[in-house]
């Protein structure tokens, strides 16, 4: 693991220039991590109807965070990472907002009462609520065709996912937190890739979990005062897989993706997670897989696709002229100091 970090902390260290813009003018580099940990998110929702069969939404959605920050402090202690500094510690609160705090919660007291397939038709609008918080935050500008694939991506998910589960029908309670979940989850996704240039992938989540950690061990020891848990050795090995996939290693890939870019494109690569998550619901829940979800799967997938390759021509050079500064600083032997 040791090996592991501190290849990324390399990777991500003042080398790229703390700069606002991709880390690389190879777009398949962004697109493959971002499947990396889209494929370890799909799992969440699957996971989470089975966790809260046994264990209160309130113990999930925080229990599964200090699980993570223990990671996370490991990890950030035996590579000695640098703390944020100034704005960066805002930054790293609106990240924690939205993917430690908002999007656990909500989407575990949504599970309750509606199937993991139901959850996936509203996390499918994730694609476009995180392009559009990467065009204002980010100051992307990606061209018209992207925004056309992009919307027939985001209709083809919701509508396969929608026949899947029989339809959101009348808006309830659980659409409500599931809504506010992809809100959440925008917001953090679009700053967490920002930030991510500048700290790193992994550190970025890490930061992120120590420092709502407080507040998530209160929410969890009230929980477990108020609810002692008890649950089968597959409800825990469930909550196990959101403590330490979902909500550290999987940040590991994706924002990694978001930090190599264009942010809007890669966060496109998200409507392949409705697809997998329904075929997961299916495997693990019992949920009947139809030809319609096989069809549907296939079509957001494609859409996917075309919009990851609909990369503004200005952002590919803008990155290539940035792969180009390193690789100078390779051939001048510029020495540079590695964070921490």
């Amino acid at each position: 693991m040791n090996e592991v970090l501190s290849w990324d902390m390399k990777d991500n260290s003042s080398a790229t220039l703390q700069i606002d813009h991709p880390l690389s003018s190879r777009p398949a580099t962004g697109l493959w991590w971002g499947l990396v940990g889209v494929a370890a998110f799909s799992f969440t929702l699957p996971f989470t109807r089975v966790a809260v069969a046994g264990l209160s939404p309130l113990f999930i959605g925080s229990g599964r965070a200090v699980v993570a920050t223990v990671l996370a402090a490991f990890a950030l202690a035996l590579t000695r990472q640098r703390l944020p500094r100034g704005v960066q510690w805002a930054r790293v609160a609106v990240v924690a907002g939205g993917v430690v705090v908002g999007f656990p919660l909500l989407t575990s007291f949504a599970l309750t009462s509606v199937p993991a397939s139901h959850g996936a038709v509203v996390i499918a609008l994730l694609p476009a609520a995180t392009a559009t918080m990467a065009v204002i935050r980010g100051h992307e500008r990606p061209p018209r065709t992207f925004w056309i694939i992009t919307g027939t991506g985001a209709v083809a998910a919701f509508g396969f996912a929608a026949a899947q589960s029989g339809g959101t029908g009348d808006l309830q309670l659980a659409d409500l937190l599931l809504f506010g979940a992809v809100v959440s989850a925008a917001i953090g996704y679009a700053e967490g890739g920002l930030l991510a240039r500048e700290l790193g992938s992994w550190q970025t989540v890490s930061w992120a979990l120590v420092l709502a950690s407080p507040l998530m061990v209160a929410i969890a020891a009230f929980s477990v005062a108020s609810q002692p848990p008890s649950a089968t050795p597959m409800q825990w090995a469930a909550f196990a897989y959101l403590g330490v996939v979902s909500m550290f290693f999987g940040f590991f890939a994706w924002y990694r993706g978001l930090a190599i870019g264009p942010m809007a494109q890669i966060s496109q690569i998200q409507l392949v997670q409705p697809v997998l998550s329904i075929g997961w619901a299916a495997l693990i829940l019992g949920e009947d897989l139809s030809w319609a979800t096989i069809i549907g799967g296939t079509a957001v997938i494609l859409c996917a696709g075309l919009a990851v390759r609909s990369r503004p021509s200005a952002a590919r050079a803008t990155a290539g002229n940035i792969a180009e500064v390193k690789d100078n600083a390779k051939d001048d032997t510029v020495t540079v100091k590695q964070p921490g």
